[in-house]
């Protein structure tokens, strides 16, 4: 036998893989997967560990007579972690209301977030949690939302119905939607794709096939509620924008006249075409244009302000219109206002200030 021992029954399995080892195998052996396939979980491997999952908690009496409160989970939604820092992106109507927020991680791990600020006409929140736990995370990649194409892949991730790491995939159905959003405005430029969109996904990452961030799936067309292959996520372009004023200031810098309208139903009512000026704030930029509010004379009688009708010959006639032709435009900017006083067509420059720092 020359020294060599037999192999035994036993010694022959000790030399098999473990079934680990066998798992492992087969899952690093992807070559029978279809490309897309590849790419499709090579993103999520790469990406989930940064959705997140944000659940919505405000206190709540135990009883009507009793002065003792306690918690009650309010709704949950998704989110995704921006940056090494700490911050984290989701809806603002996730979080709306809320009396505390925390955030839970693939790895199990749930932590209290702060929220840093918001800006709900765009439906946008940032909170943050401490840095030391992102531990590995960088800066969230982003794709160039104004360069997107009908028909690229796009992939969704985040908490449907509360099952969290959840991936659909699809492709971008439409560009350029106006949809209205939770802050009472339209959003602008969103983004439509037919990866399954439900209840639970709000806040979380839409994702081209480079893991880049095409938006942030906001909200679904369904008479139903469940998915119906109409879901819609706000442009990276535009998150990029919010977020970076939110981190830096703390809020948004909206640019704006300082001043107030009446309600469109007023305009109805009294048969006019455009925005009817409520009231000028005084030291704002209207007010150095010389535009008037609505007031009241000694004798009783309501004199209307300046019927705002268009911003550099485009026409507004709801507050809606005004608030999404400004958002074209940055604080020191000049435009031109035409309004309507006393029956007359009369035109003024305005610099735009920031309507948000006072």
């Amino acid at each position: 036998m020359n020294g060599l021992r037999p192999l035994t029954l036993w010694s022959c399995l000790c030399l098999l893989p473990s079934p680990w080892v066998l798992a492992q195998a087969e899952k690093e052996n992807t070559s029978y997967l279809l490309a897309n396939e590849r790419n499709t979980v090579e993103i999520f491997d790469r990406t989930s560990a940064r959705v997140v999952n944000v659940s919505n908690l405000r206190y709540s009496r135990v009883g009507m007579f009793s002065f003792d409160v306690t918690e009650v989970p309010a709704g949950t939604g998704s989110g995704f972690v921006w940056d090494a820092d700490g911050y984290i992106i989701t809806n603002y109507h996730v979080i709306q209301d809320a009396d505390r927020v925390t955030v839970s991680f693939k790895n199990g791990k749930t932590l209290p977030a702060k929220l840093v600020g918001f800006e709900p006409r765009k439906d946008i929140a940032v909170l943050r949690v401490k840095p030391d736990t992102l531990k590995g995370l960088t800066k969230m990649p982003l794709a160039d939302s104004a360069r997107l194409m009908v028909g690229q892949k796009a992939i969704a991730i985040g908490s449907p119905f509360g099952l969290d790491q959840t991936l659909t995939e699809g492709v971008i159905s439409a560009l350029g939607r106006s949809i209205p959003g939770a802050g009472g405005v339209t959003i602008k430029d969103m983004i439509q794709t037919d990866a399954s969109i439900n209840p639970g996904n709000s806040g979380g990452p839409l994702l081209d096939s480079r893991g880049y961030l095409l938006g942030m799936n906001t909200m679904i067309y369904s008479e139903s509620g469940t998915a119906a292959g109409i879901g819609f996520a706000v442009p990276a372009n535009t998150i990029l924008r919010i977020v970076s004023q939110i981190i830096k200031n703390g809020r948004v810098i909206q640019p704006g006249f300082g001043l107030e309208f009446f309600d469109n139903s007023i305009n109805r009512q009294l048969g006019i075409e455009g925005l009817i000026i409520r009231t000028v704030n005084e030291g704002g930029a209207a007010a150095k244009a010389g535009l008037r509010g609505t007031h009241k004379t000694r004798d009783g009688e309501i004199i209307l302000g300046d019927v705002l009708v268009a911003i550099e010959g485009k026409k507004v006639k709801s507050y809606d219109e005004f608030y999404n032709l400004l958002d074209a435009y940055q604080v020191g900017d000049t435009v031109k206002v035409t309004f309507v006083r006393e029956g007359k067509k009369k035109q003024v420059p305005i610099q735009l200030m920031d309507i948000n720092s006072r």
